[in-house]
């Protein structure tokens, strides 16, 4: 029993290894850096980013009238790009 939970623990590991995708590439490492920097908090704006009222009121009726249409099982090659109505 003792070496089969010590095998199964052993194979946890493996996925981890194949997942190291070796060496960063330059794009990957900025990107990374930038990300860091976001999610610390680290390079935030000075300036505040405010709204008006009105500017408020119609964002949120915009994300309401987003729940007006259901979404689909999945979205069909057919009738990709084609408007109501053509």
């Amino acid at each position: 029993m003792k070496l089969i939970l010590l095998c199964s623990l052993g194979l946890l590991s493996l996925p981890a290894h194949a997942l190291d995708p070796g060496p960063s590439s330059p794009q990957q490492q900025e990107t990374e850096g930038w990300l860091t920097l976001q999610s610390r908090n680290q390079a935030a704006s000075h300036t505040p980013q405010t709204a008006s009222a009105a500017e408020r009121e119609k964002a949120m009726a915009r994300f309401l009238k987003s729940f007006e249409h259901e979404i689909p099982d999945f979205y069909g090659q057919d009738t990709a790009g084609t408007v109501e109505g053509n």
